[in-house]
């Protein structure tokens, strides 16, 4: 495991782990769910994913308690601070001088909650709103992809989900995604398409993150690394759509498994931001 106490914290983490999941009903639940997974590229039974909700808690509950099991600040949340604060401190750094960096917030969450652009659910995954500048987490995410991928579920590749999270909010306070977003050309698909190389960027960014604490200790070997750029390519689209249909670039919203090794690569290996462009 790396040393990310060697980071310090700083992070803007709100721990939503524990309570009750949002009282709403469970085909409202299970529609967002289907058109989410519709997204990349998966199509799903909405009355089989309304009955996986029920049986996961996600109905029926209001969020308000929290639990005693998370109460007070453990390990993860301790380890989300690290990797947060460190980002921020980079992107502030760097931006120095051209952007008002605003630093981001992360919701740890379990099976679903509320987030400013509706409702944010483990099945959707590790995901950033614009709308109220904040990253939506379970961290449970991560042993299901270990379990249906195969792919890391190490606490680098979770670090570099998070990074690469962050890099979304960079993209958003800089102005990037909103010009992206409003070109006529992003509601196309494809390997080449805007959406693609908006996320690549983002993954990007998470190597330049990851390039600037390479001598602060945080990694003991050149192995730990390994585990952020096996899951730069577990999360490739084409990876994801090979588990339920055939691999048809056409579609992608997402890079393939190898430009997104390649994109956090390019971070990774020369840590300047003009590398870095879409």
């Amino acid at each position: 495991m790396a040393l990310w106490d060697k980071l310090g914290g700083g992070g803007n983490i709100e721990d939503r782990r524990g309570m009750g999941a949002l009282g709403i009903g469970g085909s409202l639940v299970a529609g967002i769910v289907v058109l989410a997974l519709g997204y990349f590229g998966i199509s799903a039974d909405p009355a089989l994913v309304e009955q996986l909700l029920v049986s996961a808690g996600v109905t029926g509950q209001s969020e308000s308690t929290q639990t005693s099991e998370f109460k007070g600040q453990d390990s993860y949340e301790t380890f989300a601070s690290n990797v947060i604060g460190s980002s921020n401190r980079y992107w502030s750094k760097t931006l120095s001088g051209n952007t008002d960096y605003q630093t981001p917030r992360l919701v740890l969450f379990r099976n679903a909650t509320q987030s400013g652009c509706g409702i944010a659910t483990s099945e959707v995954g590790p995901h950033y709103c614009p709308l109220d500048k904040t990253i939506y987490l379970d961290e449970t995410f991560f042993d299901v992809l270990a379990e249906r991928l195969g792919g890391s579920n190490g606490d680098v590749a979770q670090a570099y989900v998070m990074a690469h999270e962050v890099g979304h909010h960079v993209q958003n306070v800089t102005g990037i995604m909103e010009r992206v977003q409003n070109d006529p050309a992003y509601e196309q698909t494809g390997s080449n398409s805007l959406s693609v190389r908006l996320e690549l960027q983002a993954d990007c960014y998470a190597g330049l993150w990851a390039n600037s604490i390479k001598d602060a200790g945080v990694f003991e070997s050149d192995n730990e690394i390994q585990e952020a750029i096996v899951a730069a390519g577990d999360v490739g689209f084409d990876r994801i759509q090979s588990t339920t249909v055939s691999v048809n670039s056409v579609k992608w919203t997402h890079g393939s498994s190898a430009q997104r090794i390649e994109s956090f690569n390019r971070g990774w290996k020369s840590g300047q931001l003009s590398q870095c462009s879409l």
